[in-house]
This record gives C-alpha cells, sequence and structure tokens, in this order.
C-alpha cells in the first residue's frame, strides 16, 4: 500500500461578496497516495483551483477555510497554468529555478547552477545551458512550461500540483509534457494533483479522477471507471461535448443538455444523429493566395540592414471558396497566425499576391483598403485582452459601425448591437456590463458579436476557441456553425486542435515550418493522411 501524501477532508473556501461570504469550495473530501495521479477535472468556476490553492496555502488572508489536510511542511510544489505570467520576464531562466534551491536549501551558487542545469536535462530541454541564460520571451511555450516544471521539482517534493499545465500548448507539446510527467513521476515517487477541464487529457495521465461542478465533488473514482462508465449527467456531458473524431453531429452536445435531460433521455433530439459537414456547391473564389512570403528580421546592423532573418510564411498558395470553412492547423509557431494578419493587411508581405474577391490587395487605395477591411474580420484567442476593460459591451460591439460610419443614429447603432447580442446568446440588459463581468465563453461571444456587426463576408477565427473549457468550446462552435447557415459567412479557422478543425472544417490545410504540407477535405485529411506531420499531430490528440 503506497504512503498517502495528503489526505483532505471535508474541505470549505468561502470569499467575502456584498458583505456576505460566497463558498467557493463545498465540503471537498479527496486523498493522493505516492506515485498516483489524481485528476480532478472540471469547468472554470468549478473550484479545481481554488482547492490547490488553498492546499498550498496560497488564498488571501480574507478567504474564509475550514477542514483539515495533511501539512506536507514545504514538500509541495505547483505548476500553474500559464507559464509566460508565472515566470519573472527580467530574470534569466536558470536563475529562477536557481532562485528556489537556494531558498530552501543549504547549497552554494555553484551546485545550485550544476543541479538546475542536471534538472534542464531530466526534463528534456535542448541545449540546457543555453536555456540556463535564456530570458523567458526567448524560449518557446513548451519550453517555458519545462523551465517550470524543473523549477516545481527542484526542491524533490512529495506532492506536484499541475494545475491546467496543458491547456494551451500543441497537442504534440502536450503530449511531450505528460509522458515527461509520468516519468518524472516514475523516478521521484511521488504524487500528483493534475486539474484540467479536458477529460481526454486526464485519460493519458490520471490514476484516479474527481469530477468538480459548482465547488463540489460530484464523482469520484478509479480513471477507467469515471471515463468509461460516468455516472453523473455533469461528467456525462464533459464526455460528450468534446468534438468526436470518428462521427461528425450536426451540433455538439453540451453540458446544458445532460444536466436538462428527463429520466435520463435528452429532450433536444437537434443534437442526436450524425449529419455530413453541408460542404458549399459554390466555387466562386472568395480569397486568392499565390506565392505568398512573410519575413521578419531578426537581427540588424546599426545602419539598419538586415543581418538575419526568419521566413515565417514561406512561399503559400491556396484559395478559400464563398460559403466554406477552411481550416488551418498547425502548431506554434508555424506560421498560422502571420497567414492571418497578412490576409487581413496587419502585417506585411515581402512577396507574393493576396486577392480578395478578384483585386490584388495591393493595388488597393487607402480608401478602398478601409472599405475592404468592412468586408473581412477577425476573432482573436484571448477575448479578454481584446476588449477595452474600460468601456461597456455595447460600446465594444458598436465600435466598428461608428468606425466605419455604417449607421446614421445613435438609436440604430444601439438597436443593431441589441438584435445581434441575442443571435450570440448574450442578454439584451447586458449592454452597459463591463468585460470583467462576464466569463470567459461570454467575453468571446461579445467578440464574435463584434466581428460580425458589419456583416462580413469573411471571417478569420485565430485560435478563438482554444483556452476555453470544452463545454463553451462546444457551444461557441454551435453558434459559429449556426450564424454560417443563416447568414453565409466564410470561415478561415486558425487552431492547433485537431478535433475542432475537424468537427467545423470543410478543408484543411496543414501548415509546418511555413509551408502547406497537406491540404484536402476534412474528413479524407483525417481518415488517409499522406505526410508524416500531419500523422504525427492526429497520433498525439488526447483519447478517452
Amino acid at each position: 500500500m503506497d504512503e498517502i501524501v495528503l489526505k483532505v477532508d471535508d474541505l470549505h473556501v468561502s470569499f467575502p461578496h456584498d458583505g456576505e461570504y460566497i463558498e467557493a469550495v463545498k465540503g471537498v473530501t479527496f486523498e493522493v497516495s505516492r506515485g498516483t495521479t489524481l485528476g480532478i477535472v472540471g469547468e472554470s468556476g468549478s473550484g479545481k483551483s481554488v482547492t490547490s490553492l488553498a492546499i498550498m496555502g496560497l488564498l488571501p488572508k480574507t478567504a474564509h477555510i475550514s477542514g483539515s489536510w495533511t501539512d506536507l511542511h514545504g514538500r509541495v510544489s505547483m505548476i500553474f497554468q500559464e507559464p509566460m505570467t508565472s515566470l519573472n520576464p527580467v530574470q534569466r531562466c536558470g536563475k529562477q529555478v536557481e532562485e528556489m534551491l537556494l531558498a530552501h536549501e543549504k547549497v552554494s551558487r555553484q551546485e545550485a547552477r550544476q543541479r538546475t542545469i542536471q534538472l534542464f536535462e531530466e526534463v528534456m530541454l535542448p541545449r540546457p545551458e543555453k536555456i540556463y541564460r535564456s530570458y523567458p520571451h526567448e524560449i518557446s511555450g513548451g519550453q517555458k512550461q519545462r523551465v517550470m516544471i524543473a523549477m516545481a521539482l527542484i526542491c524533490h517534493p512529495d506532492l506536484l500540483i499541475a494545475d491546467e499545465p496543458t491547456t494551451a500548448l500543441d497537442v504534440t507539446v502536450q503530449k511531450t509534457i505528460i509522458d515527461l510527467l509520468r516519468s518524472l513521476q516514475q523516478k521521484y515517487h511521488m504524487g500528483i494533483i493534475f486539474i484540467t477541464h479536458d477529460l481526454g487529457v486526464i485519460a493519458q495521465i490520471a490514476d484516479n479522477v474527481a469530477v468538480m461542478y459548482h465547488g463540489e465533488i460530484v464523482e469520484h473514482g478509479p480513471a477507467q471507471q469515471v471515463l468509461h462508465h460516468p455516472q453523473h449527467p455533469y461528467t456525462k456531458g464533459l464526455l460528450a461535448c468534446r468534438p468526436p473524431l470518428d462521427s461528425r453531429p450536426r451540433r455538439l452536445l453540451t453540458v446544458k443538455d445532460f444536466l436538462d435531460m428527463e429520466n435520463g433521455e435528452l429532450k433536444n433530439e437537434n443534437y442526436l444523429g450524425a449529419a455530413a459537414m453541408n460542404v458549399t456547391d459554390d466555387t466562386t473564389v472568395l480569397l486568392r493566395v499565390r506565392d505568398l512570403d512573410v519575413t521578419y528580421a531578426l537581427e540588424t546592423s546599426v545602419f539598419g540592414k538586415v543581418k538575419k532573418e526568419l521566413k515565417a510564411v514561406d512561399g503559400l498558395s491556396f484559395d478559400i471558396y464563398r460559403g466554406e470553412t477552411l481550416g488551418l492547423v498547425g502548431e506554434s509557431g508555424c506560421g498560422k497566425s502571420t497567414l492571418g494578419r497578412a490576409i487581413l493587411q496587419l502585417v506585411e508581405h515581402s512577396s507574393g499576391t493576396i486577392e480578395y474577391d478578384g483585386r490584388s490587395l495591393d493595388q488597393l487605395t487607402s480608401a478602398e483598403t478601409k472599405a475592404l477591411r468592412r468586408k473581412m474580420q477577425i476573432v482573436f484567442q484571448d477575448p479578454y485582452s481584446s476588449l477595452n476593460p474600460r468601456i461597456t459591451i455595447g460600446e465594444a460591439i458598436a465600435e466598428p459601425l461608428k468606425v466605419h460610419r455604417a449607421s446614421n443614429t445613435r438609436l440604430s447603432v444601439k438597436e443593431k448591437v441589441l438584435t445581434l447580442m441575442q443571435q450570440v446568446g448574450l442578454e439584451p440588459d447586458w449592454y452597459n456590463r463591463y468585460p470583467h463581468e462576464f466569463s470567459g465563453g461570454q467575453r468571446q461571444r461579445v467578440c464574435i458579436a463584434r466581428a460580425l456587426i458589419l456583416q462580413p463576408e469573411l471571417v478569420i477565427c485565430d485560435e478563438s476557441v482554444s483556452a476555453l473549457d470544452v463545454s463553451v468550446q462546444a457551444q461557441v462552435l454551435n453558434l459559429l456553425n449556426e450564424l454560417k447557415e443563416q447568414y453565409g459567412y466564410t470561415y478561415l479557422f486558425i487552431t492547433h486542435d485537431l478535433s475542432v478543425v475537424k468537427y467545423l472544417s470543410d478543408r484543411i490545410l496543414v501548415m509546418q515550418q511555413g509551408r502547406i504540407v497537406e491540404q484536402g477535405p476534412a474528413d479524407e485529411i483525417f481518415t488517409h493522411p499522406q505526410h508524416p506531420y500531419t500523422q504525427r499531430l492526429l497520433a498525439a490528440i488526447p483519447r478517452v
């Protein structure tokens, strides 16, 4: 019997709000043994992170905490979700890891440096000594997460808490991080709490699973039992709302469908039964890209001459047909987002041509370019940073109308905004609320409404669902499909998530290092991938 490294009993956590305490965690009980992994799964706001922060002693003093848990005496470490905000941007990576060792153990700086570089090798960082001297912005997202793992392991903890450590990572990087954590767990025989909203990820790493909903554990047991024989409607909903890889349902199921079940039966039959995607019959080319290059200067001389450059987009050629959804998939750094920004003229291309509706964008006047911007809009990845925190969501949605002078009166602007808010699932009386008053999914709906207010022809979705809970993601994907059917939008859907791109897209382009390595109908790419890179991406998708 493995030693129990953490036992939590009847944990309650409340926070003050408007003169009263709101309970965020309600009587949570679980335990973690050495050498095993407990997966805690649930949506944002379910209480997952609050539970871990209470164990770590990191909650504010205003929080009211009751219950009991094992006193770990500093033998617990934590990996946070976003490594870029967790790492000090003005301190070298190696020094940040060393700092942990020097604070907790009596070692010399030379020994601390040696142990840090050795651990960088263990977490499979390339060129450990170079990364030791690098700043966080100089390394990739996956490498930053490995630095965070090294920081958490430098003092050999008995318990490692990993809070959404793979959420925004590419599937291939995500798989290597999970494999790395499992191998390190075996080496150091530590317990792990792995927090996520993705049951596909949980299936790859967890021995036991606790499902949290509204601050409570609603289902708890061995991973295989919970994942393959779920009992609670909420667990069933989380499992069902991820886009399936072997079928193409007309709409994705959501958690709400399962919570609203009557006598164990789903009420909304529109979600049931598979239906092939309505691939557009229109062969009109809306956007034509030929031999497109986008180059960035990495190093210049004192006289401004480019000494070293990076070709982010390398000779791309493709068409987007009117009314279709074209999926663009690839790992971070492959040039996907740069391509999207080049199409919108937000970054300059160094060579090649982009034609919209038969007209070359290079030959347009400034007035014609501004008019064209009404027809092409973008939805960015992070809805919070995309919105001005100082203006209401109503004003944010109305802003494009005012910039392009698309409405004559203040009243007509508000009427258009309120109509569109209802269409994207936002309540009209939320018009005067601010972005911080909404959830991530609601904020993304605001961004979608802002992109659609001018009734564009082409909408570029740049990783617009990658940071959302799987349940919220399903709602947003359903919304995008509904709006496409209703208004005939054309989408360029950029993502690193292959299950999402398969569900939404008619055709798929696969990008690697600035080039298109494979393209074709979505179902064909998934059924018969030809390029080794595509095959590797598909093999890395987490499956329950």
